[in-house]
């Protein structure tokens, strides 16, 4: 398929050319603020007895992101470590620069286009001074958060027709950060490990079966582990949770959402107290539905990852529970062990 037809929308459901706008906050421009004493002016200023700069800590970066570091990311206001900001994804910013009184002062920092007229719906990490984001497809770019100088970006390369099964674009909700190294999911189901300096690929797991399953949400890490879920439950797949190894990208656990064919043995335990729920026909040739598509939070006290799941695939309620009836575990909340993926 053309490079046109990847970058025809199927709707027109974000701005086309300009995407990324500079509003990033006084901090970077410097609006409103005290002017910056130079370094070199320092001794000079404090011999005046003029306010001086504190000591800024040494920047870590993307190297020095890890479970202790996003779990204290209170203590980073400027930066956004996470997904939702932290662990707990409440998605709140506590920076205080920018009121109600002066934001009109606000003027545009910088631009940039993304080369992409397909939806965009990534929340981008932050870390000292770099902003990494994914675009629609899984492509991936780090940008100078200063400049917004595009200093690399990551092309999954996946092939057009793809877009067909897309319920709502080919979206891609985020990229998470975990020592030196940017995690991503292509549309087309790809997890990718990328070294957080040049976008260049670590390693590569495919985490689906194939089309019509696709995968939009946004990776989690923790403990050395990354997760993805799928998506695809408007065109006939069964959810699943998946959990890799960082560092090499292999399988940890998967947890299944809903049951597969009952003639064969379960892959999960907890699909024993799912199974007689199920009650309708074949309802496994189309899947079964309940993707884990993106809502999942970690909590760190608990080591417990939530997961939130999707619809029934097929919608028909007389396939898969004629009569009525819940069908686990569609529409739920689920705790999840995140060392083992059995639930809680």
């Amino acid at each position: 398929m053309s490079d046109f037809a990847k970058k025809w929308p199927v709707a027109v459901n974000a701005a086309a050319g300009l995407v990324l706008a500079g509003f990033i906050g006084w901090q970077l421009i410097g609006g409103g603020a005290e002017e910056a004493v130079p370094v070199a002016d320092i001794p000079a200023a404090e011999e005046a007895g003029l306010p001086v700069p504190a000591p800024a800590e040494k920047a870590e970066g993307a190297a020095g992101v890890d479970l202790e570091r996003i779990a204290n990311a209170d203590k980073e206001p400027g930066n956004w470590l996470a997904h939702g900001r932290t662990y707990s994804e409440q998605r709140f910013s506590p920076l205080d620069q920018i009121t109600p009184e002066n934001i009109g002062e606000l003027s545009l920092a910088w631009s940039l286009d993304t080369d992409t007229t397909r939806g965009l719906e990534a929340t981008p990490i932050v870390i000292d001074g770099t902003m990494y984001m994914s675009l629609s497809w899984g492509v991936t770019i780090a940008v100078d958060a200063k400049s917004g100088e595009e200093l690399w970006r990551f092309d999954p390369e996946v092939p057009g027709e793809w877009g067909r099964y897309g319920c709502c674009d080919v979206v891609n909700r985020g990229v998470a950060v975990w020592k030196g190294r940017v995690y991503v999911a292509s549309f087309d189901g790809r997890l990718f490990a990328l070294d957080a300096k040049d976008g260049s690929i670590v390693w590569q797991v495919n985490t689906i079966p194939g089309a019509p399953y696709t995968v939009t949400g946004a990776p989690r890490v923790f403990n050395d582990k990354v997760v993805i879920g799928n998506g695809g439950g408007e065109y006939g797949v069964r959810g699943f949770i998946t959990a890799y190894d960082t560092e090499t990208g292999e399988q940890a656990w998967r947890f299944y959402t809903v049951p597969g064919d009952p003639s064969l043995p379960i892959e999960n335990p907890e699909l024993e107290a799912a199974m007689p729920t199920w009650k309708g026909g074949e309802w496994w040739k189309i899947g079964g539905g309940g993707t884990a598509w993106d809502s999942m939070v970690y909590e760190p006290e608990s080591n417990t990852l939530y997961v939130g799941t999707g619809n029934g695939s097929p919608w028909t309620r007389e396939i898969r529970s004629p009569g009525g009836g819940d069908n686990l575990y569609l529409s739920s909340i689920l705790a999840l062990d995140a060392d083992t993926g059995r639930m809680k």
